[in-house]
């Protein structure tokens, strides 16, 4: 059994660990009311938005909406990973990793000579994008951090990405674009999701049916100004969703990071208390046979 020291040194050493990482929950769990706030509110809006724009594209030909242009022999694909900056969130970045690797798979299987590159939207993934040596997109002339656009998003940098991605798309250096990210269910679950970003298909509902809208102003205007508002809309979702699961995943795993500790240190006490105790047995041993040997 360890001796007395050794023991007391664990016990102090779990105890600094656990309130480092009660404190990390506390901290998770502010920030995830915001971000939990943030998300919930936008997410009817922008879930409405996109299914008036997958509606209003049905009535519409693909000559006259030009972020409907679909090839069923794809080139070049852009994937969208979003992750965070930091770790100590338990599952939350390695299920971006997998989703990202599952996508990619996927559309490689689709289309065999296509190349797919990469758009990462915060640290981890990037750093993973660069140890598995994927085909990085490089946005040029375009002044957004995509490390603070992970952990502070903010619509008017998630616009400039947009803006940057949806030029390559239109001019036809890009077939289609996804997204892969965490989807915000509660604070103990978050959802990994591949969602297709463009190009912008009919609603299932509505496949099957023909729909003649009036367009006020006019066609134009809605394809130029209402699509692209509403594709920036669901980028920006997507990077709320992550940074709530983000916060969510922190706070839980911190969570269950302090109860181990707590367990940990209770264990860790009977141990010491039991080490103790033998000590002063043994104590009490050496003193009764040292006067038995005086007396003999």
């Amino acid at each position: 059994m360890a001796n007395l020291k050794e023991v007391r040194n664990r016990i102090a050493s779990v105890n600094t660990t656990m309130q480092i990482t009660s404190a990390m929950k506390m901290v998770s769990a502010a920030k995830l009311k915001k971000a939990q706030d943030n998300i919930l509110q936008l997410r009817p809006y922008a879930n409405k938005l996109k299914s008036i724009i997958q509606n209003v594209s049905a009535g519409l030909d693909i000559s006259e909406n030009i972020y409907a242009r679909q090839n069923d022999q794809a080139k070049n694909i852009l994937i969208i990973p979003i992750s965070s900056n930091r770790g100590l969130a338990g599952a939350f970045n390695s299920n971006v990793q997998k989703k990202l690797n599952e996508t990619i798979l996927n559309i490689q299987n689709k289309y065999p000579s296509v190349t797919v590159s990469v758009l990462p939207i915060g640290k981890k993934i990037t750093e993973y994008s660069r140890k598995r040596k994927l085909n990085i997109l490089n946005l040029e002339n375009i002044k957004v951090d995509l490390f603070e656009l992970s952990e502070k998003p903010k619509f008017e940098n998630a616009a400039l990405v947009a803006d940057a991605v949806l030029k390559l798309f239109l001019d036809k250096k890009l077939d289609a674009i996804y997204l892969v990210y965490n989807q915000f269910k509660n604070p103990a679950v978050q959802i990994s999701l591949m969602e297709e970003f463009l190009p912008i298909r009919k609603s299932e509902e509505i496949q099957q049916t023909t729909i003649d809208y009036i367009f006020e102003p006019n066609r134009d205007y809605i394809v130029n100004e209402l699509i692209p508002q509403a594709l920036k809309t669901q980028l920006f979702k997507a990077l709320l969703d992550s940074n709530a699961s983000e916060h969510g995943a922190r706070m839980t795993a911190m969570h269950k990071a302090t109860d181990n500790a707590k367990e940990l240190i209770r264990t860790l006490k009977i141990d010491y208390n039991k080490a103790r105790q033998a000590a002063i047995t043994k104590e009490i041993l050496e003193i009764v046979a040292g006067a038995e040997a005086l007396k003999s």
